[in-house]
């Protein structure tokens, strides 16, 4: 629930407002896993709160630890399903990779979240609880400060600085789930996790960048293209025949036009499959008149998936062209390779091996 409902339901409760503040606290700053953890709401209501709004966290039944510091936890949501989220630290922040499907009914070839097909949609709470668990084991892993902020403050106790909605499954096949669960992070009594600081990446789902443009919000757009053409792109992500490049780069400019901001394109790097100097070319002349970012990914190895990884000399090639072309251009430097940190993959891994609960 948004912190603005807890004051709705303390009414309901006949419960006065500063309880409301309590709640609030106690599951957003917190990172309460049950009500009777919340010690500063009386006995009975804990019992009430539990009855009428039972808290079910995903529990984690795998971590992986890379040597990079990145970080992957396998959570079990409370039908058993299992759902992946990446934690990714850093000098200045930490950056959560958070998942909004189990499974994915895109088909897209160079990703492991569909290759088991798609199951369901996660509800916004379990898009919230991947995010609270995490705060957990930032909490475990820090030492938190001496001191409680008030409702509205920034919590003490550590937590993403950075959400990206880059993990399992299509946000936009999910979109009322997804923006609730994003506003309670966003929300200044909730993680306040400020809007510029959550991305939302779309494989191209041409109605949900529309809706996203008229929402008012000041998330980052990150949308996956992967290749230069139709006939490539197609070839890689089937949900271009239903929305093709055409129509995808017509929504994105209206998009920029309307809430001013940039969109950033994805584009994973494959080894002679799009990653030629004629690619370049062909990439540079789709995107040469268009205001946006692009992202270059070189591909991360994915079972079920026979591209390879571009020398890495092949792949400064691309990024110079774009650069030389006036395109804004970074390449993204792969995180957590040797925990199968890339969206979909311990998943997959796990579904036929039993595994335990931490």
């Amino acid at each position: 629930m948004l912190p603005s409902e807890w004051h709705a339901a303390c009414q309901e409760l006949q419960q006065p407002a500063f309880r409301a503040k309590q709640i609030v606290t106690g599951l957003y700053q917190d990172f309460a896993e049950s009500w009777e953890s919340v010690t500063t709401l009386p006995t009975g209501l804990r019992a009430t709160l539990a009855e009428r709004f039972p808290l079910a966290p995903p529990v984690t039944v795998q971590t992986s630890d890379a040597e990079d510091g990145v970080r992957k936890l396998l959570l079990a949501c409370d039908d058993g399903e299992r759902v992946e989220t990446v934690i990714i630290p850093s000098k200045a922040r930490v950056t959560q990779c958070v998942s909004t499907q189990i499974g994915c009914a895109l088909g897209c070839a160079f990703c492991a979240s569909g290759k088991h097909g798609f199951t369901r949609d996660l509800g916004a709470a379990e898009i919230v609880g991947q995010v609270m668990a995490a705060c957990r084991v930032l909490r475990d892993t820090a030492a938190p400060r001496p001191t409680s902020p008030g409702p509205g403050a920034k919590p003490s106790l550590p937590r993403p600085g950075n959400i990206v909605v880059m993990g399992m499954g299509e946000p936009f096949a999910n979109y009322d789930n997804v923006m609730r669960a994003l506003r309670i992070l966003n929300h200044q009594q909730g993680l306040n996790i400020g809007a510029r600081h959550i991305t939302i990446s779309t494989c191209g789902l041409v109605p949900g960048i529309r809706r996203l443009a008229g929402e008012g919000l000041q998330f980052e757009l990150s949308v996956s293209l992967h290749a230069p053409d139709d006939e490539l792109r197609g070839r890689l992500m089937p949900v271009n025949r239903r929305w093709p490049l055409q129509d995808l780069l017509e929504t994105c400019r209206d998009y920029t036009e309307k809430t001013g901001r940039l969109v950033t394109f994805e584009y994973t790097l494959i080894k002679n499959l799009n990653d030629r100097p004629e690619h370049a070319a062909r990439l540079i002349r789709l995107l040469r008149h268009m205001p946006c970012k692009v992202n270059l990914i070189p591909l991360s190895p994915v079972d079920g998936f026979d591209g390879r990884r571009p020398d890495h000399a092949d792949c400064l090639a691309f990024l110079d062209a774009l650069l030389k072309a006036k395109i804004n251009t970074t390449m993204r430097r792969s995180r957590g390779k040797d925990v199968d940190a890339a969206c979909g993959q311990l998943r997959l891994r796990s579904l036929n091996q039993p595994t335990r609960t931490f």
